[in-house]
């Protein structure tokens, strides 16, 4: 069986699989690229979504393929995968931990493109080689490979936010939305001896950019002239509630002064206040005079 055959709780959103799901919209039709045993394939079925799959894994591919309304098996290094879909074009592609499998990734993306619908979306999963876990363990000289997670011993490519974002750009899409799982560089099963570092450094690691993100899961549109105006629509937009935001305060704050200096009219019309007026004024003289 394949060694990444898992069951999917959707509802733990702290991983890859609950987000990649949550960021195809329900109905899609849906090409799984690497689906495995078909596990987020019969999860995206749940949402009412037609799934095709390509899958390498002959023996997990058939496990998958009762999910599925589409099956192809083959390598996506070397395989003509519009061809052997009939010409088929989908609203979403799903690469859920590939690209980093693949010798190519900016070529398999090129070439998964045209089958890509207009206004549809890539939503991909990529791990983090900078995370924190593997930071911590460079520094004691380990790069230790394992089974599965960040150090999974089929990684060909490694990946960090830049050189994501840097990969989109080269195949011509760009990020709508991106968003990173989380988990602590000390329980990511990466091979670190924590009592032999120096005081202080595993909090330092914790405490840098990315350090506590474990994948970067993120659905990217074609970066063509309507995604430019979606994004600029969406930057107005939150400039729009970020000026709002600010009018709000600014008529909390004045509405606070204007209370303010009611009260303090208030407290002036008292007689204590009125009483008080000739020692004000003698204390005022006291003072300017001690200057």
């Amino acid at each position: 069986m394949s060694q990444y055959d898992t069951t999917l709780d959707l509802s733990v959103s702290n991983t890859s699989h609950a987000q990649v799901v949550s960021l195809v919209p329900a109905g899609s039709d849906v090409l799984d690229v690497g689906c495995a045993t078909g596990y987020l394939a019969e999860a995206l079925n749940q949402r009412g979504c037609t799934v095709s799959g390509v899958e390498y894994d002959a023996e997990a591919a058939e496990k998958a393929r009762p999910h599925l309304d589409h099956l192809v098996v083959g390598d996506l290094n070397t395989m003509d995968v519009d061809a052997a879909l009939g010409g088929r074009t989908f609203d979403v592609l799903v690469l859920a931990d590939v690209l980093e499998h693949v010798l190519d990734p900016v070529d398999v993306l090129r070439r998964l493109l045209p089958l890509l619908r207009p206004g549809g979306s890539v939503v991909m999963s990529i791990p983090n080689v900078a995370h924190g876990s593997l930071r911590l363990a460079l520094l004691q000289g380990r790069w230790q490979y394992t089974d599965v997670g960040l150090l999974d011993r089929t990684h060909i490519r490694f990946f960090t936010r830049r050189s994501v974002l840097e990969l989109l750009a080269d195949t011509g899409l760009a990020a709508a939305e991106l968003r990173t799982t989380t988990r602590d560089p000390l329980t990511a099963d990466v091979e670190i001896d924590a009592d032999a570092l120096p005081e202080g450094v595993v909090d330092w690691v914790r405490a840098q950019e990315d350090a506590m993100t474990f994948q970067f899961v993120l659905r990217a549109v074609r970066d063509d002239a309507e995604a430019s105006l979606g994004r600029a629509v969406a930057e107005r937009e939150a400039l729009r509630s970020e000026v709002a935001a600010l009018r709000r305060s600014a008529e909390l704050a004045h509405a606070q002064r204007d209370a303010a200096v009611a009260s303090l009219r208030e407290v002036q019309g008292t007689r204590a206040w009125r009483l008080l007026r000739v020692p004000r004024a003698l204390y005022g003289k006291i003072r300017g005079g001690a200057r």
